[in-house]
């Protein structure tokens, strides 16, 4: 066997054995439930933070987020309603806030629009 095979054959094995292992980190890394609770509660407080700042109601987001899926995904039930972002560009009508309900049925992802008045939509439902 020449000096090349042998160099390709050791590098092949390691390529798989890294390869391997960072799979199995990932896949650690994904199954602490804490760390990604941790990561999600400070997303919230984050878009919390941002929405009040800016003198959005967040109740009446939330309801109508929970009115429109009522209303479009009457089989969905869902037990949280988190703020994910928030898209506060200038002008009332360009505001979008993402919402995504989670259930028994898995999440459902909500982006809420602004019209001129003020009153938050449904623009769309994933």
């Amino acid at each position: 066997m020449s000096v090349i095979a042998i160099v390709l054959i050791v590098l092949g094995a390691l390529l798989l054995i890294f390869f391997v292992g960072g799979f199995v980190a990932a896949r650690r890394r994904a199954n602490r439930p804490e760390v990604q609770e941790n990561i999600r509660a400070a997303d919230r407080a984050l878009e919390q933070a941002r929405a009040s700042d800016r003198g959005w109601d967040r109740e009446l987001m939330v309801r109508a987020c929970g009115d429109a899926i009522a209303q479009k995904r009457p089989d969905y039930g869902f037990d949280t309603i988190d703020l994910v972002l928030v898209e506060d560009r200038p002008g009332v009508s360009e505001d979008r806030a993402h919402f995504v309900a989670s259930g028994p049925q898995g999440p459902a992802r909500v982006v809420l629009a602004r019209r001129e008045g003020g009153d938050w939509f449904a623009e769309q439902i994933e």
